[in-house]
């Protein structure tokens, strides 16, 4: 299991989405005077150091992606349901992404603030990277074992 590099993709996909779940994607930063707000993927801290839900929806989505990848390392026996988790994770990184611009666009015109992206905000790509390298890797396993039938 743990000697397929998909099974290592997938590892590294899931470890860099929970670090992307606990750091700081964003900062909003006052046009006037204000202190600076880091914006977490579960909520936004506002200048009285207190918490808003309004990005809640990409914590949601970035919390899917774990159990599915860690799933999908499982299911190493089952190619066909290995491509189809690793598609799914996929669309959910680029969801997180559509999902990040909405709120990057929202946030600044809520709080009058400009919106600084942060370097965690890149972490879903490398993830996604990530998971497309575990996808060709499942997809050149399963055509190994389909040529190996057609030989029998």
């Amino acid at each position: 299991m743990i000697q397929r590099k998909q099974t290592i993709y997938l590892l590294l996909a899931m470890i860099i989405t929970v670090i992307c779940l606990c750091l700081p994607v964003a900062t909003l930063i006052p046009q006037g005077m204000g202190v600076d707000m880091p914006v977490y993927n579960l909520w936004v801290v506002d200048g009285n150091g207190g918490h808003q839900f309004t990005v809640w929806t990409l914590f949601a989505i970035l919390l899917v992606t774990c159990p599915l990848a860690l799933f999908a390392i499982f299911l190493f026996k089952n190619r066909k349901a290995q491509i189809k988790l690793c598609v799914i994770n996929i669309l959910f990184m680029l969801c997180w992404y559509s999902v990040y611009a909405f709120h990057a666009i929202n946030l600044g015109d809520k709080y009058q603030a400009s919106f600084q992206i942060e370097f965690a905000a890149g972490l879903p790509f490398f993830a996604l990277i990530l998971y497309f390298l575990a996808l060709k890797g499942v997809r050149a396993d399963e055509a190994l074992i389909r040529s190996m039938d057609r030989i029998r």
